[in-house]
């Protein structure tokens, strides 16, 4: 299977673990409260230093621009403004921002920003930093539907009964799918901006490690251990190798089936080879092969390596029908894992606009 077309990514490629493309289908997004998100942040805020926190909602307005916005508003360079995890614009989302503030200066006035109200602010003696929040809490709903009901309820049960594989979402891969061209170009030597240098290094790991999810997804390994696998422990970057674990087959099971470990991929770059062996190795090996150029070109750029794992658990998983033709899901993820990665399994969505 193609999974890209020139420098474009083609999201639709990837396998389903459900076996198939889904027949149900809806519209996502009709307005920005469609796609609530509410970030997990439990930070204890001091009330002093030399950081002030906000939390703020945003109303059609990515991260970016609400870090753009609040440097417009105070004065402050966008570098020390700090943030927990990048939001979606066509959305109502909730966020932490840090905003480097003296002690010694009064508050600054942030009402009136388009787009942004302010819920709470607090002092903290450190800038927020990237994944530093817990997860996020995400509220959607599905206008439109078309499809047969009971199938579709068949398919949300088996997703919170088993999860989904944690492909990265095609956000990852920008308009179209074309940041994939950005990484070719970097590979090949052209100067990025730093953005745009972080947007081809990441386009060109997320697709190595979605390549590897569609081998495992295909073969129905997703969600199993096999020979010298690199187990990841859920909520962490931790990984053991399989073949170094003296637990019994059956504990390992149990583990797994209630989604305290997770067979892993590779997030490529240097090094990293030794927490994996046998028929897993074999078959990473196989898929990264086919894309030589972006596997050398990460490792040239000085990107180490790392795993994340291959299966996101999504226990918390519910869902409501308003009337035939909407329904209204909530779930929890962890920083890192996409909301669409969980719509994809069950529905094909359309967006407005």
């Amino acid at each position: 299977m193609t999974l890209i077309h020139g420098d474009a990514v083609d999201m639709s490629a990837f396998a389903y673990a459900r076996g198939a493309a889904p027949d149900v289908r809806a519209r996502l997004r009709s307005s920005p409260a469609d796609f609530f998100v509410d970030e997990d942040c439990d930070i204890a805020l001091s009330g002093s230093g030399e950081h002030l926190w906000c939390r703020i909602e945003k109303t059609g307005l990515n991260t970016q621009d609400a870090v753009q916005a609040l440097s417009r508003a105070t004065g402050v360079h966008p570098r020390q403004i700090g943030f927990a995890g990048m939001k979606d614009r066509v959305a109502v989302t909730r966020q932490w921002l840090s905003i480097a503030w003296p002690i010694a200066r009064d508050l600054p006035e942030l009402g009136g920003i388009d787009g942004i109200e302010v819920l709470e602010m607090g002092r903290h003696e450190r800038k927020l930093k990237r994944g530093a929040h817990r997860g996020n809490y995400f509220v959607l709903r599905l206008r439109g539907l078309e499809g047969d009901r009971d199938s579709l309820e068949a398919d949300l049960a088996d997703i919170r009964a088993r999860g989904v594989p944690n492909y990265f979402g095609a956000q990852r891969f920008g308009h179209g799918g074309h940041n994939l061209g950005l990484s070719r170009a970097l590979f090949a030597g052209k100067r990025l901006s730093r953005n745009r240098r972080g947007f081809a290094l990441s386009a060109a790991r997320s697709l190595l490690f979605n390549a590897v999810v569609d081998a495992r997804v295909r073969e129905g390994s997703w969600n199993t251990l096999i020979d010298g696998e690199a187990v990841m422990l859920d909520g962490s970057h931790s990984v053991f190798s399989l073949a170094d674990t003296d637990q019994h087959d059956d504990a390992l099971e149990q583990r797994l089936a209630r989604f305290d470990i997770h067979p892993s991929g590779p997030m490529a770059g240097r090094g990293g080879n030794d927490v994996i062996s046998g028929r897993a190795q074999a078959l990473e090996q196989a898929v990264l092969a086919e894309y030589a150029d972006l596997v050398a070109g990460l490792e040239r750029c000085d990107v180490d390596a790392g795993r994340r794992a291959l299966r996101l658990a999504v226990p918390s998983f519910d869902w409501q029908f308003e009337d035939d033709a909407t329904l209204v899901l909530s779930f929890w993820l962890p920083p890192g894992a996409f909301a669409t990665s969980v719509l994809r399994e069950f529905v094909e969505t359309t967006e407005e606009g």
